[in-house]
């Protein structure tokens, strides 16, 4: 009989091998390397549906890392899925690597939620909105993935909400107003683009509405 694919539950923070492909069934996963002082610097980070394969590209080191609790099983990619995911992951360090020449650090980590919207939010033309409770998107993790520290996250955060740059739509869920000047960073295009929203809203609050979401 055929072996059944590997399957795998891992908590936040876990490690997931990264010597083998998966599919992802259920929460997000980010991609993570450091410099020579030891600084974590994130590559990309995929979410429910989507593979990630080895990269091939001599990348070292390279981790994966589990946001949520995460559920994978093993795959065995085409051709053409490989390619894909290359070309995503080479399409997300490039834009997270812009996002880290932003200065100063207040925008640079606007730029980001804007970026994080973008990929995994609900989007609308008041703007985007995104939960960083389904994420598990903590302050220490915006901090890791902006470069910048816990504390500074923190205060521009209590700023972007006093100018209305970021909006509490409900307990979990922000809208960040769209902003045009950002547009050039915005990722492009990828295979999970027509999957229907909401991708990581797991219920459309009442809030959304007021907002003036609707379903594309």
């Amino acid at each position: 009989m055929p072996a059944r694919p590997l399957r795998l539950t891992l908590r936040a923070d876990d490690h997931l091998p990264a010597d083998l492909s998966w599919r992802i069934d259920d929460g997000y996963i980010r991609a993570n390397t450091w410099n020579e002082e030891g600084e974590s610097i994130t590559l990309g980070i995929w979410g429910p549906g989507e593979l990630i394969t080895p990269t091939g590209c001599g990348v070292t080191p390279y981790e994966l890392i589990s946001l949520t609790r995460v559920v994978v099983v093993e795959c065995e990619p085409s051709e053409s899925e490989i390619l894909a995911f290359m070309r995503d992951l080479f399409t997300q360090t490039t834009h997270l690597l812009q996002i880290h020449r932003v200065r100063p650090a207040d925008a640079r980590l606007l730029r980001l939620l804007h970026w994080i919207g973008a990929r995994f939010g609900r989007v609308s033309r008041s703007g985007t909105t995104l939960s960083l409770e389904d994420m598990n998107l903590t302050h220490r993790h915006l901090a890791d993935i902006a470069g910048m520290t816990r504390v500074t996250v923190t205060k521009a955060l209590t700023r972007f909400r006093s100018k209305g740059q970021v909006v509490r739509v409900s307990e979990a869920d922000l809208l960040v107003p769209r902003d045009t000047s950002l547009d050039p960073v915005s990722p492009a295009p990828h295979p999970m683009a027509s999957l229907p929203f909401p991708r990581t809203l797991r219920h459309e609050p009442p809030a959304h509405q007021n907002a003036g979401f609707r379903t594309p």
